[in-house]
């Protein structure tokens, strides 16, 4: 039997400016929805000619980015430099500490980036580990097709499991992550684990979870139920070209300290990070002297 979670609570993504310039519609990580373990933050980004991220630090915590559109260029302390496209992933690992750039690629004719970045809380034991990333470029991410190939609906599987497909990646702590695209109208079950916390945010078109008739529209996130027995979302567009990503992680028993790209769980942590920053220290070696090519200072 199937039971299906329902829509608990959902949260309009307001546009604001991040960044050197960049427009972002945040969600996870408002007074709105502060606390949603694992997850810490989600922003729908764009990034126009002259904006993004550019040199700065993180610790504590994964941050996961997915391009929609265009493509994205990053860099950081450690060495690691690339691209991502469009339907790519990064998922980085920013263990004991990593100083990065983001940045858009941009050109006449070249569109300008838009994606999603999630942060997601690494387990208390993690916290400290050296910094990791796991990277799929677009043909790399496997697809599920819920209805056959010839289908309306396709699940790219960014990690975790859907209708027998698995992602090679790999995190630090219980997470699924995907993104689901309906050419037409149709209904689909997404297996999600017990207990989880899951939850919507709706990139275009329009949404029904389970049997409530609410249709949700673009650029709300939904919080979904977690009651006992219910093993997954049933999930139907009400419109043709709807897409949404659909996120599930394992939550952590851990109190959270957030002082901005620093993650840990307590005071004592978030000052001795500060303190590591400030002195270029266990995992900040490199704060002080490092500088991207590609942030522009």
């Amino acid at each position: 039997m199937s039971a299906s979670r329902s829509v608990v609570k959902r949260v309009l993504s307001v546009e604001t400016e991040e960044g050197a310039g960049a427009i972002v519609r945040r969600s996870i990580g408002t007074p709105q929805l502060r606390n949603l373990t694992p997850f810490l933050m989600l922003d729908h980004f764009h990034i126009s000619k002259g904006a993004g991220f550019p040199d700065h630090p993180h610790r504590g915590q994964a941050t996961v980015t997915y391009m929609l559109e265009g493509s994205s260029r990053h860099e950081d302390s450690a060495g690691h430099k690339g691209e991502i496209r469009p339907g790519g992933v990064q998922w980085m690992c920013a263990g004991k500490g990593i100083i990065h750039a983001e940045m858009p690629v941009s050109g006449d004719g070249v569109p300008e980036p838009r994606g999603l970045q999630l942060w997601v809380d690494l387990p208390k034991e993690y916290k400290m580990v050296d910094p990791t990333y796991q990277e799929l470029d677009p043909e790399q991410v496997r697809e599920a097709f819920p209805q056959g190939e010839d289908g309306p609906v396709k699940v790219r599987v960014i990690s975790g499991k859907s209708h027998g497909v698995e992602s090679p990646v790999r995190p630090l702590g219980g997470c699924w992550y995907f993104h689901v695209i309906f050419k037409k109208q149709a209904t689909i079950f997404q297996e999600i684990p017990a207990g989880w916390t899951s939850f919507i945010y709706i990139i275009k078109g329009g949404l029904k979870v389970g049997s409530d008739s609410t249709v949700h529209p673009s650029f709300y996130t939904l919080v979904l139920s977690a009651n006992s027995g219910e093993n997954g979302a049933e999930l139907t567009a009400t419109e043709d070209g709807t897409e949404f990503v659909l996120v599930a992680g394992e939550p952590l028993d851990q109190p959270v300290v957030q002082y901005g790209p620093f993650v840990m769980t307590s005071r004592e942590d978030i000052q001795k990070t500060l303190i590591d920053y400030q002195f270029g220290r266990n995992g900040f070696e490199k704060a002080h002297n490092w500088k991207s090519i590609i942030g522009g200072r």
